[in-house]
């Protein structure tokens, strides 16, 4: 490895592997210093999957392979770091002459809290910590109400969203032109996944492809899971290997149902970063004295797709195998557990965090929250998804229920474990004396 001996910069990836249109690294790389490009493992995340198999951690890990490739056709070398992020700084400062950090900020709590850790021991060693706006358009604070409170309710948001909007904002941050800047070093190892404690597994994830007919036809075809009438993009989009900025762009050309699917993932984690309770609470307090049956037999079967609902068991048995499921019956299978067996929307929200390839706290907890009810801008708690009609509505032909239920049309399909009539009395019944004034 040659070091210089002038100062640098290290540009530290994290959701936003990719070198086209990045807003942080392009300011790394126009900041005058050469940049050594890191990434962390971070410990404190890894040890909290349940799976070795974490197709997640096998998705980053060839994305990072993707990076170095292309760094490496520029001379230089990721320096990667497997590690808690504050002691990871620590190996860093000793190893480079670092005169400033770049990267592009995140706005979960406990990113929040990391990076607050990371930017008081950079202060300590005179190191600048540099943090850009990159996988959003408008940033917690950005759209707020007149009075300069937090919008709850998602149309007036998308509003004045819209209305803020401008060709200025969604111009690309051109980082790829820039990439002779980094440090020139020998190339060094990535660590495989055995090293990590992983088990390597094929994510499957759908190709980094804008399909503008799909988008084109979105609002005629987003709600039907048997055909592809959807994106795909939300892995992408979730570990920013595309940019914001390229999909908005898109949107306001294509389809401005699909813009308006790209806001609500912007609503929901400006809710996260002004009502960061929601994590833990409902964000309709008063929900939280609903008296949940929680039946540990009932979620087991609703997790392994056996309730005898076609459309709730397809949903599950996708989400199982793949990581994946499509939005409509995320919607499905969310009422179906929340209203019709009355489980916490937690233990949901906890399942689909386990095993989502697009896993976001903040949409995760904002669409959970939305189906139960609780939430901010939610469907009211007496709208409950018939999952038969819903069926019959949106996979009327039976090809999305017939790929994931391969018993369907057999003896040992299940029955129904609830009747859906009995299950929506019961629900209102108990919602209601939970959320009664006493």
């Amino acid at each position: 490895m040659t070091i210089q001996n002038e100062s640098v910069a290290l540009f530290w990836f994290r959701r936003d592997l990719r070198l086209e249109d990045n807003h942080g690294l392009f300011k790394a790389l126009n900041s005058g210093l050469q940049v050594v490009p890191i990434f962390i493992f971070d410990n404190k995340i890894l040890n909290q999957l349940e799976s070795k198999r974490d197709k997640r951690v096998s998705f980053i890990h060839q994305q990072l392979v993707s990076l170095q490739g292309k760094i490496e056709q520029a001379g230089s070398s990721l320096h990667i770091v497997h590690d808690k992020p504050v002691d990871a700084f620590e190996k860093l400062i000793n190893t480079y002459p670092v005169k400033k950090v770049f990267t592009n900020r995140d706005y979960e709590p406990y990113a929040l809290n990391r990076d607050k850790e990371i930017k008081e021991l950079l202060k300590r060693k005179n190191i600048e910590f540099c943090t850009y706006k990159d996988q959003v358009i408008f940033e917690q604070s950005e759209v707020m109400k007149a009075d300069g409170s937090p919008y709850t309710i998602f149309t007036p948001y998308s509003k004045i969203w819209k209305q803020q909007l401008s060709p200025e904002q969604l111009l690309p941050k051109k980082s790829e032109e820039l990439l002779h800047r980094f440090l020139i070093v020998q190339p060094q190892e990535i660590p495989s996944l055995e090293q990590l404690g992983f088990i390597k597994t094929e994510p499957n994830v759908p190709s980094l492809k804008v399909n503008e007919n799909i988008i084109s036809e979105y609002h005629l075809t987003r709600n039907f899971p048997g055909i592809e009438g959807t994106s795909n993009l939300s892995v992408h989009l979730r570990f920013g290997t595309i940019s914001i900025r390229e999909l908005v762009k898109v949107a306001q050309e294509l389809n401005p149902q699909w813009l308006n699917e790209l806001i609500w993932r912007e609503f929901f984690m400006m809710i996260l970063y002004q009502f960061p309770r929601v994590v833990n609470e409902s964000f309709k307090t008063k929900y939280d004295r609903i008296a949940w049956r929680n039946n540990e037999e009932e979620f087991e079967r609703w997790c392994q797709g056996k309730t005898g609902y076609p459309m709730v068991d397809a949903g599950m048995r996708e989400l199982n195998s793949t990581g994946l499921m499509h939005n409509r019956v995320r919607m499905i299978t969310a009422s179906f557990l929340t209203k019709h067996l009355l489980i916490d929307w937690r233990w949901g929200e906890a399942y689909f965090a386990q095993k989502l390839l697009d896993y976001e706290l903040s949409s995760n907890n904002g669409n959970w929250q939305w189906a139960a009810g609780t939430g901010c801008d939610s469907a009211p708690y007496f709208r409950i998804f018939n999952p038969t009609e819903q069926l019959k509505k949106f996979d009327k032909d039976l090809k999305y229920v017939r790929k994931w239920v391969a018993e369907f049309d057999s003896l040992n399909y299940p029955q129904p474990m609830v009747d859906h009539k009995e299950a929506r009395a019961r629900a209102l019944d108990t919602y209601k004396a939970g959320i009664s004034d006493f």
